[in-house]
């Protein structure tokens, strides 16, 4: 994103430029096709808009050169508040005779709203390329009581950083505040994948944002796993808030494109660490508010014994799967993490869109505190 250095705060772009994106009107003097994409609400709740650009190889031959792409985007409601990015890409040295096309994008976030985009990418030699399209963000009515990260009209860089460090929740003072275990399982939704995709750990991430942000939440107690790999990846134990950047760090070290003699000769190794994780996590001394097991589908040969469940005896808090399944109609089948929570009469949420997540975490935090006002009301002693 552009800022101004002035201080009115205004972006000052050259002259040439400002009247390429004035004129609104496609130019091809440096052949190119863009092709725009829509805005679409991400697990993060923002939505993301963009582009993508193909340059035939040959319109970039020679020694080096420099793509400057400069686009601004302008909410329809707020016509002087139009936000202006610049991207710059270098070319390397491409041979005369080369095939093919080079694929460029470009990203923003947006809030709420219709806005208009005029684009242009020039080279060295100032030949242009420009486009210019409309872009609408809206929630479907049924989705109008979410809390957007983006204020409507409002235009943002795209963030790139998943494991950033959250910035402080103003956490409710009338009563005190819950406290909550999450056991993730951070893994790919294809389970011969040889890496943690960004779509993938974008909505985990999403997942335990979500949760850290509930107002009513002041203590976390997050334990994240990868069962495949039967690891537990990081811990954070009893804290005011969930380190992201520290879970980002710990993450680096699965290695899913990796086989472990070990593991391979051990039969149903995952289902034996799964029992031990649900012995040693629900069986511990402390008690919290609830524990919420969320990840991707977890289809084992083997679940977990129901006589080793029995042997926890009765828990006294709400249990909770929020099982992330981009494609349920895929694999509708419970899992192994699914008929742990089902043997405890936990609740299971499927979250397939941002509406899922939304929804999912406002019920299941309703469900915690009506549970711990019923565990307070059954402990106070008759009058």
């Amino acid at each position: 994103m552009m800022r101004g250095s002035d201080p009115d705060g205004l972006v000052r772009i050259h002259n040439t430029d400002m009247a390429v994106l004035e004129a609104g009107e496609p130019r091809s003097d440096l052949p190119c096709t863009v092709s725009p994409n829509k805005a679409l609400l991400g697990f993060d709740l923002r939505f993301h808009a963009g582009y993508e650009v193909a340059v035939p190889l040959r319109e970039l031959a020679g020694s080096e050169n420099l793509l400057t792409i400069l686009f601004r985007v302008t909410p329809e409601q707020k016509r002087k508040e139009a936000v202006y990015f610049v991207q710059r890409v270098r070319v390397p040295p491409i041979e005369e005779d080369a095939k093919g096309e080079a694929y460029l994008q470009g990203a923003f976030d947006l809030g709420e709203g219709r806005y208009k985009v005029e684009w242009l990418m020039r080279d060295r030699s100032e030949q242009v390329c420009s486009a210019y399209w409309d872009v609408e963000a809206v929630l479907p009515e049924r989705d109008k009581s979410m809390a957007l990260r983006v204020q409507p009209d409002e235009i943002l860089a795209a963030e790139f950083e998943q494991f950033k460090e959250e910035p402080p929740v103003e956490r409710t003072s009338v009563e005190p505040p819950l406290n909550v275990k999450v056991l993730i399982n951070f893994a790919p939704q294809n389970t011969r994948a040889a890496t943690l995709q960004p779509l993938d750990t974008s909505a985990l991430v999403s997942i335990l944002r979500t949760i850290s942000r509930e107002p009513r939440i002041g203590k976390f107690t997050i334990l994240a796993f990868n069962l495949h790999e039967q690891k537990v990846v990081y811990r954070q134990h009893d804290a005011d808030r969930i380190d992201f950047p520290a879970l980002g760090k710990a993450l680096e070290t699965l290695s899913l494109g990796t086989i472990d003699l070990k593991r391979l000769s051990e039969k149903h190794g995952e289902t034996h660490f799964l029992t031990e994780l649900v012995r040693n996590e629900l069986g511990a001394e402390t008690q919290p508010d609830a524990v919420i097991f969320a990840g991707p589908k977890a289809m084992l040969e083997q679940n977990v014994p129901e006589e080793d469940l029995r042997q926890l005896g009765a828990v006294r808090y709400p249990m909770f799967y929020m099982n992330y399944n981009l494609y349920p109609y895929r694999v509708p089948w419970r899992d192994a993490i699914g008929n742990v929570v089902r043997f405890f009469r936990g609740y299971e949420y499927t979250i397939s869109r941002p509406r899922d997540l939304w929804h999912s975490v406002t019920e299941m935090v309703s469900r915690i505190v009506k549970s711990k006002d019923e565990r307070q009301l059954a402990v106070v002693p008759a009058q």
